[in-house]
């Protein structure tokens, strides 16, 4: 017997009956979802895409600090607002696997498509690599040690935005970086 209310409750009803969904109505969620993801895509490109490349022309940033800052950042926020309706509006417990679950589905599944899609061996410079996955790894670690009591206190939250600053500064002074590390 499950005493739980489930979640699916504290979201809006849906427009359609169970009857008209079963007899058709789903086609137009499927045509509005559709829509949705080439109205994405095209934001994307046409706006996102080439205002991330005027920031990071103004700052003077390589393409992989741009890729590790602001398109890494601007990739999480679909994410980062799942987690908060996730959190706050059904109170649910999905946080941090839905977290680490993305980061290791990005780091393994779209590393490996984007090489598949190569269609050639890509050259990898081994200072990126090491400085990003140095930088995951201590996080992880850090993550780790702060929910190892199952939960997450106002101050070690707020620990994970300075070390995420930390990131978008060592990024920033990256050039620097790189000289002393070769």
């Amino acid at each position: 017997m499950n005493c739980t209310q489930p979640a699916i409750d504290d979201f809006p009803r849906d427009l359609f009956t169970e009857e008209q969904r079963q007899n058709g109505a789903v086609v137009l969620h499927a045509i509005a979802s559709l829509y949705l993801f080439v109205a994405l895509a095209v934001v994307c490109d046409k706006y996102f895409v080439p205002a991330v490349e005027k920031i990071c022309q103004a700052l003077n940033m390589s393409n992989d600090v741009a890729g590790a800052t602001f398109m890494a950042a601007a990739t999480s926020a679909p994410e980062l607002f799942v987690n908060v309706i996730g959190t706050f509006i059904t109170e649910g417990d999905i946080g941090v696997g839905t977290i680490v679950g993305s980061a290791v589905f990005n780091i393994l599944a779209v590393a490996a498509c984007c090489g598949i899609g190569a269609g050639m061996v890509v050259p990898l410079d081994w200072w990126p690599l090491t400085r990003d996955c140095l930088a995951y790894g201590i996080t992880v670690a850090i993550l780790i040690c702060i929910i190892h009591d199952e939960r997450v206190e106002w101050y070690e939250a707020l620990i994970l935005v300075l070390l995420y600053i930390v990131y978008i500064a060592v990024m920033y002074y990256d050039k620097s970086f790189q000289k002393c590390a070769r």
